[in-house]
């Protein structure tokens, strides 16, 4: 089945991996090579891949440190029906995160699961990221579609200024324009108002949280510098305004 010709399949995988908080990951048992499937909490990286937080602790950690071969699925946690909303199977393997990258990892992380600062320095717990190799998506009828993993990252070639200033950028928005992020989720993406906030910014869009919902605000354009974020996030909140008005 082949999805509709104007059904954009990357952009709705993206859209599902930066907005879920949580999935479903499947790993190996040693030995008998049994499937085991478990609940974890999901964050993703400044490209996209998938974020764990996992302990050494529990079995699918000792799995995956004896198989990096894993999967994971990830849907919309809609209304009704589960099987009515879209989700994605992520296939690839489990890698994990050293320095230099566990800095901003750890940051994002916590910036979308606020909780686990109770126990993130646990010497048990560690990073993972989940590099894929194919994703596979169920969006509805007509709109079923296995891509290459590399197609779902967000390319940050050239964005090195975006990423350096990310922390600052993500605090400033969070500290002095709420209203700002409110605007973004409500007037441009339809949510219910509140305080959200901007848990990580990329070349390629925003991520919102309020509670337990998560957003991804897609922008139109890839942005590479700090100047380009600014601008963009300016002119989307002047967006926004005038579909208030």
């Amino acid at each position: 089945m082949q999805p509709s010709a104007k059904f954009d399949s990357v952009q709705t995988v993206k859209s599902l991996i930066r907005s879920g908080k949580q999935g479903a990951l499947a790993t190996l048992m040693p030995g008998s090579g049994d499937p085991y499937c478990s609940l974890v909490n999901v964050a993703t990286a400044s490209d996209g891949m998938p974020l764990l937080l996992i302990s050494k602790l529990a079995i699918h950690t000792k799995n995956v440190l004896a198989d990096p071969r894993v999967s994971l699925m990830i849907d919309e946690r809609r209304a009704g029906d589960p099987l009515e909303g879209a989700r994605v199977m992520i296939a690839g393997r489990a890698e994990s995160v050293t320095a230099p990258a566990l800095e901003p990892v750890r940051r994002r992380y916590l910036l979308r699961h606020p909780s686990a600062a109770a126990f993130v320095d646990f010497p048990d717990f560690s990073f993972f990221r989940i590099v894929p190799a194919s994703v596979h998506l169920v969006a509805g009828f007509g709109r079923i579609e296995t891509l290459e993993g590399a197609r779902v990252l967000t390319d940050l070639t050239g964005a090195e200024e975006v990423l350096a200033g990310e922390a600052s950028a993500v605090e400033h928005m969070n500290k002095d324009h709420m209203d700002a992020n409110a605007l973004y989720a409500t007037r441009l993406l339809g949510a219910a108002d509140g305080p959200w906030r901007i848990t990580g910014l990329d070349p390629d869009g925003a991520d919102l949280a309020l509670g337990d919902a998560t957003l991804r605000l897609p922008f139109p354009e890839r942005v590479t510098s700090a100047l380009a974020l600014r601008k963009m996030l300016v002119a989307l909140v002047s967006e926004a305004r005038a579909k208030t008005s």
